[in-house]
């Protein structure tokens, strides 16, 4: 059983850069598939940036390019450096993990088990 809680978010002017870690605690994560999720009022969750277990990533297109998806194995932590963000990444971002993710689906959300309580990234 995997406890996540995100951290480092906040309000940045567009263009500039966070990175939102998430701490994870129950289970040695590099076992686990893990990703982050954003949700923007009025909107669905989507799926911004997964990693597996081999350590192959995947992101959604929209932030391909200015966002990575990285996790330390020493400190069981998932981080998501976001660079040249935009007004349209303003969101409350989420990590995720689960022991098992079929192929090709690391951004549905629906194939993960265990969430944290969200971190919110401003972009004005």
């Amino acid at each position: 059983h995997v406890q996540l809680v995100e951290s480092g978010g906040g309000s940045v002017q567009a263009g500039g850069s966070l990175r939102p870690s998430c701490a994870a605690s129950g289970a040695p994560v590099r076992t686990y598939c893990m990703a982050w999720f954003r949700q923007a009022p009025g909107k669905e969750r989507e799926g911004v940036a997964g990693i597996e277990s081999d350590g192959s990533t995947t992101y959604t297109d929209s932030v391909t390019g200015r966002f990575a998806i990285s996790l330390d194995a020493a400190k069981n932590t998932l981080y998501l450096q976001m660079n040249s963000l935009k007004s349209e990444d303003t969101a409350m971002y989420y990590c995720a993990a689960d022991s098992v993710i079929l192929p090709g689906r690391e951004l549905e959300d629906s194939q993960y088990t265990y969430w944290g309580q969200g971190t919110q990234v401003t972009v004005s």
